[in-house]
C-alpha cells in the first residue's frame, strides 16, 4: 500500500507539471509563484504551492463580458499528503473562492462517510468520476491517453474495460470536497454551476493523464519528480512570457515557527484552463459542494 501511495503522489505530481506546460502559452498559463516546504503544527511537513492561473480567453463568452482583459485565479495548495486543500481567489472578485480538500485511500471509493466530519452541515451532490468510462469534451480528447486502450508497458496495467474497478490492482481513489462561493446577485448559481463542472473536467482528464503518462514516471523517485517539477514550472514560467527567480523546491521542512498553516489541510494543486462556454441547464439543480470521488486531474485546448 505504502508503495502505491508513493507511486501516486509521483504521478501526480508529474501530470500536474508536464499538464501546466502543455496548456500554458504566451500571456496565458500557469505561473508558479512559489512552491516550498511548509510545516503544520496539526498536518505536519508539507509542501504550500501558490500558482496565478491566467486563463482570460478560456472563459465562457458571459464571463468575458464582465471581468477585466487580464486578470488571474490564484491557487494556493498545502499538501500533506494524503490530505491536501487547496484554495482558489480571483484578482478582481473578492466574493468568488473556491476551496477543495481532498483525502486518498487505497481503495476503490467506498468510502461513502470520508467527508462527514467535515461537511456535516453542508448541503452536498457526491459525483463519482470512472477516468475510463465518462466521455470528456471532444477537444481534449487523444487516443494515446484513453485508458480503455492504453496499456503500460512497464507495469502491464492497462487497459481499462468495462468493471475494471472489480478486477484491477493496485486501485487507489481520491476523494474531494469541492465548495464553491460567489456572492454576486444575479450570476451566483450560474457561476457556481459552471466552476463545478469545470473541476470535473480537470479531475476527470487529469487523471486520465497520470495513467497513461506511467511509463514516463514510473521509476522516478521523489526528488527526481521534484526536479522534473522545478524545470518544467521555470520552463512554463518563460513560455508565458514571466521571468521570475529560479523557483526552490525542496522536501525540508521549514520551522514550524517561521510559518502559521491553514486551520485545515488543502488539497493537491489543480492546474489550469477552465475549458470554453459549458452551457448548463437551467432545471440543474444549485450544487453548494461536491465532493468528488475519482482517480486523478486537468485540461485545456
Amino acid at each position: 500500500v505504502l508503495g502505491f501511495a508513493l507511486q501516486y503522489r509521483i504521478g501526480q505530481l508529474y501530470m500536474i507539471s508536464k499538464h501546466s506546460h502543455e496548456q500554458s502559452d504566451r500571456g496565458e498559463g500557469v505561473e508558479v509563484v512559489q512552491n516550498e516546504p511548509y510545516e503544520d503544527p496539526n498536518h505536519g511537513n508539507g509542501q504550500l504551492t501558490e500558482k496565478r492561473v491566467y486563463l482570460n480567453s478560456k472563459l465562457p463568452s458571459w464571463a468575458r463580458a464582465v471581468v477585466p482583459k487580464i486578470f488571474y485565479v490564484t491557487e494556493k495548495a498545502w499538501n500533506y499528503y494524503p490530505y491536501t486543500i487547496t484554495e482558489y481567489t480571483c484578482s478582481f472578485l473578492p466574493k468568488f473562492s473556491i476551496h477543495i480538500e481532498t483525502k486518498y485511500e487505497d481503495n476503490k471509493g467506498s468510502n461513502d462517510s470520508i467527508f462527514d466530519k467535515e461537511a456535516k452541515d453542508l448541503e452536498r451532490e457526491v459525483c463519482f468520476i470512472d477516468i475510463a468510462s465518462d466521455e470528456i469534451p471532444e477537444r481534449y480528447y487523444k487516443e494515446s491517453e484513453d485508458p480503455k486502450y492504453f496499456k503500460s508497458q512497464k507495469t502491464g496495467r492497462g487497459q481499462l474495460k468495462e468493471g475494471w474497478r472489480e478486477t484491477h490492482q493496485p486501485i487507489m481513489c481520491s476523494y474531494k470536497l469541492v465548495t464553491v462561493k460567489f456572492e454576486v446577485w444575479g450570476l451566483q448559481t450560474r457561476v457556481e454551476q459552471f466552476v463545478h463542472k469545470v473541476v470535473r473536467d480537470i479531475l476527470l482528464i487529469g487523471h486520465r493523464q497520470a495513467f497513461a503518462w506511467v511509463d514516463e514516471w514510473y521509476d522516478m523517485t521523489m526528488d527526481e519528480v521534484r526536479e522534473f517539477e522545478r524545470a518544467t514550472q521555470e520552463a512554463t514560467n518563460k513560455k508565458i512570457g514571466i521571468f521570475p527567480p529560479a523557483i526552490s523546491i525542496s522536501n525540508i521542512s521549514m520551522p514550524s515557527s517561521t510559518r502559521s498553516a491553514p486551520s485545515s489541510a488543502p488539497s493537491t494543486p489543480l492546474s489550469t484552463d477552465a475549458p470554453d462556454f459549458l452551457t448548463v441547464p437551467k432545471e440543474r439543480p444549485r450544487k453548494k459542494s461536491a465532493p468528488e470521488t475519482l482517480t486523478l486531474p486537468d485540461p485545456s485546448k
